[in-house]
């Protein structure tokens, strides 16, 4: 019997599964297709990436520095308020090349990672899961200690054992095209219902443009107006859920959720690359398979971490839909040099930004 079955492997549950094997645990873990496709999410990224890959990967991931952003209200020729630093804010990487390293580095430690592995179903017993599996070969069944879901915005792991669903699922696309853009700044867009649209310069890998927002507002439609807008036609295309706002219980009687699964994910941009990994060590650390007791230690861990910035990034959000005499005032207000974390709405509140206020004052 395993100690754990990790379902999916993007970057929450890469980084589990390594940390779990590393810590001594017997570790299976599936992806459903080929580690890191089809492409569904954007590689715009804090520095603090760098921190859960080996020393190596920067140079095969990096693709280019980001210092600032310009917030419109409307288009690209509406008027741009500028927030930057005079160092880098970000980076944007290689989107599929992160997931496989990390995946690769899973690997490293132990981990029996299987691709093309569908998980069908999973039960909970008395002392361990069930997880019946299609693969290349039929259909197969493995038991663990417990099972660990890290399977996306539409978990099968979490319907699969009626936990509670995420607070809300937005609609976003992504679209790029071939054109050298080696600027240092990102473009955000305030015009769409209730989120926003950006253009990312990926330096030699071209432009990404994005959007997103709830279902049921035309998505595709205002994607094509938007990309027109900048009078651009995206060479390659690409869609999928965003979820937003944890549920109150991310964990079973001998399961948990990791990643998207538990709408671990920034608010104000819908990014859980770093929130998941982070939430993933947390669960490394405190989830013991022969104690599902330790699941409340996960529970309180991941919460009391990221808690905050999460309720921060709701009310950053909010400001989206705020009147726009209210958004152009704020922005006017704030634009300039700041101090902020791009992961932590907390850091609203640091020395470091107060110290870029001062300075504008």
């Amino acid at each position: 019997m395993h100690d754990f079955v990790v379902v999916g492997c993007g970057p929450a549950g890469a980084r589990f599964a390594r940390r779990a094997s590393e810590a001594g645990h017997d570790v299976l873990a599936f992806e459903q297709g080929t580690v890191g496709e089809p492409l569904a999410c954007s590689g715009h990224v804090s520095t603090d990436i760098w921190e859960f890959v080996p020393d190596d990967a920067r140079d095969e991931l990096f693709q280019n520095e980001i210092r600032g952003a310009r917030f419109h209200r409307g288009g690209p020729d509406s008027e741009a308020h500028r927030f930057y630093k005079d160092e880098a804010i970000s980076n944007v990487i290689d989107r599929v090349g992160l997931d496989r390293r990390l995946a690769d580095c899973a690997r490293e430690a132990g981990v029996d990672l299987r691709e093309e592995h569908t998980v069908l179903d999973v039960t909970e017993r008395t002392d361990h899961v069930t997880v019946e599996v299609r693969g290349p070969d039929g259909t197969e069944t493995h038991d663990a200690r417990m099972v660990a879901g890290c399977d996306g915005p539409q978990s099968r792991v979490r319907r699969a054992l009626d936990l509670p669903e995420p607070g809300e699922l937005l609609h976003g696309v992504l679209g790029f095209t071939e054109t050298v853009d080696r600027q240092h700044f990102v473009d955000v867009h305030l015009s769409v219902p209730r989120f926003f649209a950006w253009r990312i310069p990926r330096g030699e890998a071209g432009v990404e443009y994005g959007l997103a927002t709830p279902p049921g507002h035309d998505v595709s439609e205002r994607f094509e107006a938007f990309t027109a807008d900048y009078g651009v036609d995206t060479d390659r295309r690409c869609s999928g859920l965003i979820p937003i706002g944890p549920p109150k219980r991310v964990t079973g009687r001998r399961s948990f959720l990791i990643g998207d699964a538990a709408a671990q994910t920034k608010p104000f941009t819908g990014g859980g690359i770093l929130y998941g990994m982070t939430a993933a060590d947390h669960a490394a650390r405190e989830i013991d398979p022969d104690r599902p007791g330790t699941l409340g230690d996960y529970e309180r861990a991941w919460r009391d971490d990221l808690r905050t910035d999460i309720r921060l990034g709701h009310l950053v959000r909010a400001g989206y839909s705020l009147p726009g005499v209210v958004q152009k005032a704020g922005m006017k207000a704030f634009e300039g040099e700041i101090g902020v974390h791009m992961d932590r709405p907390s850091t609203l509140f640091s020395r470091e930004q107060l110290k870029a206020l001062l300075t504008r004052s």
